[in-house]
């Protein structure tokens, strides 16, 4: 995968609004947004005694997992060190959510079947985490993720992804929203809701590009693709794929997908 400092030069400053703070955030989103996920969080591991260090240090090895089917253990790691420094209910349920999380990854891309886990671990988190939190849309959006993907429940996933569309639009979480966004999108596009279906992925693609979250633009690209006709459909592909190329092949599962066929 390429380095940081090889991407930026690549692919110029950015937007850095989502991450913009302290010097220490808009760092920690440049760094992820290009798939560093490993340099952002080793950028945590000084504050690593502190609950909301330790647990956006595990988020982004998670995040790493689902992009590059690696880093397991080390996300593993970071997780439990997370969830050992976890001190109140909304603590303890973020840390729970991101455990979920993990199993989900998991389970999903056939590494191991912790569907159990995931199911368990969300539910641990819905008890501790409050109704009317900003954690509590994240927690609705990946309930939304297993019942979609897991549970082969798109009434459910809809129903979820809905209340976190609705969380997410009331605190003003622009990239949550996009996800929210790109899954309501899919349910629409399955239904052969072709313009809702497009609505949602160009929303998604646009708050995506407006953030600067490079390695999230690539699937968001892809996801326009299927909804287009062409020659549209394949100029959204064709920038996938640069994009996909460029930041080293992530996010893996859309390798057969974006990664050009050899002439017969």
């Amino acid at each position: 995968m390429p380095s940081y400092s090889q991407l930026d030069g690549a692919l110029g400053e950015g937007d850095v609004a989502y991450g913009r703070g302290t010097p220490l955030e808009t760092a920690i989103w440049r760094l992820r947004s290009r798939g560093c996920w490993t340099d952002a969080a080793e950028l945590l591991a000084p504050r690593a005694a502190e609950p909301a260090a330790a647990l956006e240090r595990a988020a982004l090895l998670i995040e790493r997992c689902l992009y590059t089917e690696q880093g397991w253990a080390e996300a593993e790691e970071a997780l439990r060190a997370a969830e050992a420094v976890a001190q109140t209910d909304e603590e303890r349920g973020a840390a729970a959510c991101e455990r979920g999380h993990l199993a989900y990854a998991s389970t999903l891309l056939g590494v191991r079947d912790r569907a159990d886990e995931a199911r368990a671990a969300l539910g641990r988190a819905a008890a501790l985490i409050g109704p009317e939190t900003p954690g509590r849309a994240l927690l609705d959006y990946r309930r939304g993720l297993l019942a979609q993907n897991l549970g082969d429940s798109p009434q459910a996933a809809r129903a979820a992804y809905r209340r976190a569309h609705a969380g997410a639009t009331a605190h003003d979480d622009a990239l949550l929203l996009s996800s929210t966004w790109r899954h309501l999108a899919g349910l629409a596009l399955r239904e052969g809701e072709l313009a809702e279906a497009r609505h949602g992925f160009a929303e998604s693609l646009r708050i995506r590009e407006e953030l600067g979250y490079l390695v999230g633009t690539v699937p968001a690209l892809a996801s326009l693709a299927e909804a287009e006709t062409e020659p549209e459909a394949g100029r959204l592909r064709a920038e996938a794929g640069r994009l996909f190329r460029l930041l080293g092949g992530v996010p893996t599962w859309l390798a057969a997908q974006l990664t050009p066929r050899p002439a017969v």
